[in-house]
C-alpha cells in the first residue's frame, strides 16, 4: 500500500474503533445503573424491568456489533484488497453505455450489500425480538417485505441512478447543479406519493373508525393550525409490538398514521398529547429547516464532487487499473463518509434542540404535561429503551434527548404551569 492509501485506511479504522469504543462504555453505563430506577419512573418502573431493558440493549449492541465487524471486514476486502479493482474491470469488460454501465455497477453492489446484511436481519427478528417479546411477523411476511422492499429500491434507485448519470453525460461542467435540482423534484414528488403507493405495499391502512378519538384529535390538531385530512390506522402489529405515529403530508392538510400497537398502549389523552408533539415540529417548521440545511449541504456537496471527480487522484491512491466514473465516485463517497463522522454530534444537537420545543409545543398546546409524561414512560417501558445511556453515546448517537431527561423537563413544565 501506497503511504496515502495507508492513512486513508488507519483513519477508517480508527473512526470505526472510537464507534465500538462507544457501543463498550455505553453498555457499561447501563450495567453499572441496571439496579437503580431513574428518579423520573420511580412508581412506574420495577427493577426486574430496568434488568430486561438493559438485557435487551446490551444484546442488540452486541449484536450490531458483530455485524458492523462482518460488515467492515467486508468493506475493507472490498476497498482494500483489490476487489474493486477486479470488479471495476468485470463491469468495464462489458463494453456497456455510461449510463447502463453505472447502473450496473451500482445496483449490483446494492444487491451485495442486501444479500450479505439477510442472515443479520433474519437472527435479529427472529432470535432477539422475538426473545424479547416484540416480534409477531411470520418468515413468510418478513421474505414477502423483504422481496418487496428489493424491488422498490432498485426501480428508486435505478430510476435516480439512471437520471444522474445521464444528466452527467449531458451537461459535463454543470451536471452538479442540474443533478441536485431534478433530485430536489424527485424527493419532493416521493412526499407526496409515498403514502398512497409505496407504503400500502407493505402495511394496511384503515380509517379509525372510533368517532370520539377523531374529534378529539381533529380538535387538538385544529388548535396548532393543521387541518386534518384522514386519521388512519396501520397494521403495526403484524410485523412487532413497537410503537409509532407520524404525519405524511406537506402543508397544512396532514395525514395522520397510528400504529395499532400504539393505539392498545395509550388512551386518547396521551395519544393526543404524542401527536401534539408532532405538530410542534410542524409549528416550529423543523422538518422545512432540515430540508433546507439537507440541500444546501447537497449543492455544496455535488459542487465539491464535480471538482474532485475532474481529478484522476484516486485511481492512483486507490491502484484501480481501469479508470472509471464510477469507480472515482464511489471512493470519493467513501471518503466523504469519514470525514462526515465528526458532524454527527452537531446534527445530533439540532435533532434533539428540535424535539425539545416540539415536547414544549405539545405541553403548551394541550395544557396537560403530564399526558406526554405519561405516554413517554408507557413507550419507554414497553419498548424496553436504555434508561441509562453514557452522555458521550448520547452526543453521537441520540437524535432525541434520553426519554429520562425528556420527562424531567416535561415535569418541569408541570410544576411551573
Amino acid at each position: 500500500m501506497t503511504t496515502p492509501l495507508l492513512i486513508i485506511a488507519a483513519v477508517y479504522i480508527l473512526k470505526e474503533c472510537f464507534g465500538y469504543y462507544l457501543e463498550f462504555i455505553n453498555m457499561r453505563h447501563m450495567r453499572a445503573n441496571a439496579s437503580t430506577v431513574p428518579e423520573a419512573f420511580t412508581g412506574s418502573v420495577d427493577a426486574a424491568l430496568l434488568k430486561t431493558a438493559c438485557d435487551y440493549q446490551i444484546e442488540n449492541t452486541r449484536f450490531a456489533a458483530a455485524a458492523s465487524m462482518f460488515n467492515n471486514v467486508v468493506l475493507i476486502a472490498f476497498i482494500f484488497g483489490g476487489l474493486l479493482n477486479a470488479y471495476n474491470s468485470w463491469v468495464l469488460s462489458f463494453k456497456l453505455s455510461f449510463v447502463y454501465g453505472g447502473l450496473v455497477f451500482f445496483v449490483l453492489l446494492s444487491y451485495a450489500e442486501t444479500f450479505l446484511s439477510l442472515p443479520f436481519g433474519l437472527y435479529h427478528t427472529f432470535k432477539i425480538e422475538k426473545k424479547y417479546g416484540f416480534n409477531t411477523t411470520t418468515i413468510k411476511i418478513w421474505l414477502m417485505d423483504t422481496v418487496k422492499s428489493l424491488m422498490v429500491s432498485t426501480v428508486l434507485m435505478g430510476a435516480l441512478i439512471a437520471a444522474g448519470l445521464w444528466l452527467i453525460r449531458w451537461s459535463a461542467t454543470s451536471w452538479w447543479l442540474w443533478v441536485w435540482g431534478v433530485f430536489l423534484i424527485i424527493s419532493i414528488i416521493l412526499m407526496y406519493v409515498s403514502p398512497y403507493v409505496i407504503e400500502p405495499l407493505f402495511n394496511k391502512f384503515t380509517p379509525i373508525t372510533d368517532e370520539a378519538l377523531v374529534d378529539k384529535i381533529q380538535a387538538v390538531m385544529g388548535i396548532a393550525g393543521i387541518t386534518v385530512k384522514s386519521v388512519f390506522k396501520m397494521d403495526a402489529s403484524r410485523r412487532s409490538k413497537h410503537t409509532n405515529a407520524y404525519f405524511t403530508g406537506i402543508g397544512k392538510v396532514k395525514r395522520i398514521i397510528i400504529y395499532d400497537t400504539l393505539i392498545e398502549k395509550v388512551d386518547a389523552d396521551e395519544l393526543c398529547a404524542i401527536l401534539a408533539h408532532e405538530a410542534g415540529h410542524w409549528r416550529g417548521r423543523h422538518l422545512l429547516k432540515l430540508i433546507a440545511a439537507y440541500e444546501a449541504i447537497m449543492l455544496i456537496g455535488l459542487y465539491c464532487f464535480y471538482i474532485a471527480l475532474k481529478s484522476d487522484s484516486l485511481i492512483k491512491i486507490f491502484n484501480i487499473g481501469d479508470n472509471s466514473f464510477y469507480v472515482k465516485l464511489l471512493l470519493l463517497s467513501f471518503i466523504v463518509g469519514i470525514a462526515a463522522f465528526p458532524v454527527k454530534p452537531i446534527a445530533n444537537a439540532v435533532s434533539r434542540r428540535f424535539e425539545r420545543e416540539a415536547d414544549t409545543f405539545a405541553a403548551k398546546l394541550t395544557g396537560r404535561p403530564d399526558n406526554m409524561i405519561t405516554a413517554l414512560v408507557k413507550l419507554a417501558k414497553d419498548n424496553l429503551s436504555n434508561f441509562y445511556p453514557h452522555p458521550l453515546y448520547v452526543k453521537f448517537h441520540y437524535s432525541h434527548p434520553p426519554v429520562a431527561q425528556r420527562v424531567n423537563y416535561l415535569g418541569q413544565l408541570q410544576s411551573n404551569a
